[in-house]
């Protein structure tokens, strides 16, 4: 009996283990005939939904008709503009739309991603707060003011009592704006959006195309993509981690800017070993914009996507594609081939764009 129950317990453990390695989202995908992927979106909902269309993944009820294809954001679909609610709810439906096609949706966590999560809201505007407000928001609002004021004045000195005036409730309800409350709650650990984005990547590589939100930088070069979808997840998970961790990090995957604005001599060496050790033969990146559309790098090693879609940025509605292996740029809806170096291909490619621009 005692050795039945032990095969029991041992069975249930196999089968969590299973269920948790289950649980964690894939990093490498291969044999994908077509890979859309779109920079940063902050809040743009409108300019999104134009420039998905244009790439043929949904259609004019922004349901997915992209079949097989496999789309990615790179990351910072949050903050600056007032829509970014919008904008994660259809990435969710597209998620279930895509997989059950064949294809897939990848929303990768980038710096405002993690921001809204751990809780730095330097740039949620009152717009994004008040997509959240709902009937009973004034009364939450009072009473967390209560609850405040309640601890405020138990904690108490002299001097923190005189503060609870109006001037001060006043002060307290502009930091507090209608739905921040709501907001909070969505981007926790059981919130919605919170328990959504905690389940992401931030970085995936499909055929031999490495994505991620700011770059790898040499002090991460050597950690695998499961091993920085791990400990991102993680720390998201426990803030505690946060202060040491690669999420916080300025040279970590959320917040690098040196592929994108660091002279390429001095990072061709770092390029070319980061090609070698992912087995990737570009990296694609968001987080730093462009001068108005899809540009390469490194010979287009490094491909930057982030050309300023939102209309906080100037509304460019440009992304990238890859078909069989072929990479071209989606200008306003024109195809446009993606050069690789400097010179006179690239002087005519942004010629182009910008005309199409006027």
């Amino acid at each position: 009996m005692a050795y039945g129950m032990v095969r029991v317990f041992a069975l249930i453990l196999l089968i969590l283990f299973t269920q948790a390695i289950a649980a964690e989202p894939q990093s490498v995908w291969s044999g994908v005939g077509r890979v859309v992927a779109i920079g940063d979106v902050h809040g743009d909902y409108t300019q999104f939904v134009k420039l998905l269309r244009a790439a043929g993944l949904i259609d004019e009820k922004d349901a997915w008709i992209g079949g097989k294809a496999h789309l990615v954001q790179t990351g910072d679909v949050l903050d600056r503009g007032p829509e970014s609610r919008k904008v994660m709810d259809l990435l969710m439906r597209l998620e279930r739309q895509a997989r059950r096609a064949g294809g897939f949706t990848h929303a990768l966590i980038g710096n405002h991603e993690a921001m809204n999560v751990y809780g730095d809201l330097r740039y949620v505007s009152e717009a994004e707060y008040a997509a959240f407000r709902d009937s009973n928001s004034e009364q939450l609002r009072e009473a967390m003011y209560q609850q405040y004021a309640e601890e405020l004045r138990q904690s108490s000195s002299g001097q923190s009592l005189l503060a609870l005036n109006d001037d001060h409730k006043r002060a307290w309800l502009s930091q507090h704006p209608l739905g921040y409350f709501e907001h909070r709650y969505a981007f926790g650990p059981k919130g919605k959006y919170g328990k959504w984005i905690r389940g992401h990547n931030v970085a995936v590589k499909i055929n031999d195309i490495l994505f991620v939100h700011g770059g790898v930088s040499p002090k991460y070069a050597e950690a695998s993509l499961d091993e920085l979808n791990r400990r991102a997840r993680q720390e998201l998970d426990d803030f505690t981690k946060l202060k040491v961790g690669l999420v916080t990090d300025p040279e970590g995957p959320l917040w690098y800017r040196g592929l994108a604005d660091t002279d390429e001599r001095l990072l061709e060496a770092h390029v070319n070993a980061l090609q070698k050790s992912y087995g990737c033969s570009r990296i694609v990146i968001g987080h730093t914009v462009t001068a108005g559309t899809v540009m390469p790098r490194f010979s287009g090693k490094v491909v930057m996507i982030d050309v300023g879609l939102s209309s906080a940025y100037g509304g460019r509605l440009a992304c990238l594609a890859f078909e069989e292996g072929n990479a071209y740029v989606l200008h306003r809806g024109q195809k446009l081939p993606l050069p690789m170096e400097r010179g006179e291909r690239l002087i005519k490619y942004l010629e182009s764009a910008a005309a199409l621009d006027h």
